[in-house]
């Protein structure tokens, strides 16, 4: 059986990448592919605790954060992505290591530690970052969200934004797209690209 194909979004919180995670999950299965969406940090236990983190009802240091991202992902990894892979599921996540690297390197952690911490994850097939400045996702945040989480500030954002494309080429097949045009112009940039590799 052939494997699936293995499907990450990136980009700063606002960007866009949840809602293009969505409607590419939604294109393949209307053309008759199997697929399963899921996301990071992951709704089991340990994601409960990260998203408690991130919400600023638990304090941890930056490298606790780090390791239980990296926990997360191993469990997510070991239960959900490998074993759908192995059975021909093609599988998207909206976020997975390269939000680690740059989120947790902004805070001061050497990418060097968060490389090594997170090396034996599988890596994507093909990875999008969507390209958003600061000032459109704070906009973006404000209209769908009460909460805003620790990392969501125009200026943070705008580093987030700068940090994804600076590391950019740390994996094959990565694919910076402008996320600013409406969703539906955005999906078609995405399909385009996809289609290389079905």
């Amino acid at each position: 059986m052939k494997k699936g194909l293995f499907i990450v979004f990136e980009g700063p919180d606002g960007s866009g990448q949840t809602t293009q995670a969505e409607m590419l999950a939604d294109w393949f299965e209307m053309n008759g592919f199997k697929v399963k969406l899921t996301k990071e940090p992951t709704n089991n236990v340990i994601g409960g605790i990260i998203r408690s983190i991130l919400r600023g009802e638990l304090k941890v240091s930056i490298r606790t954060l780090a390791l239980l991202f990296a926990a997360d992902r191993s469990h997510h990894v070991e239960t959900e992505i490998e074993p759908l892979l192995n059975r021909g599921v093609t599988v998207i996540s909206d976020r997975y290591t390269l939000s680690t690297l740059v989120y947790e390197s902004i805070n001061g952690l050497s990418i060097e530690w968060l490389l090594k911490i997170n090396e034996l994850f599988p890596k994507p097939d093909i990875m999008f970052i969507l390209d958003v400045p600061g000032k459109i996702c704070i906009e973006r945040i404000r209209k769908s969200r009460f909460g805003i989480e620790m990392f969501e500030t125009e200026e943070k954002l705008e580093k987030v934004r700068k940090r994804y494309l600076e590391l950019k080429d740390l994996f094959k097949n990565t694919y910076v797209v402008d996320g600013t045009p409406l969703p539906e112009i955005v999906h078609k940039e995405i399909i385009k690209i996809v289609t290389k590799y079905i």
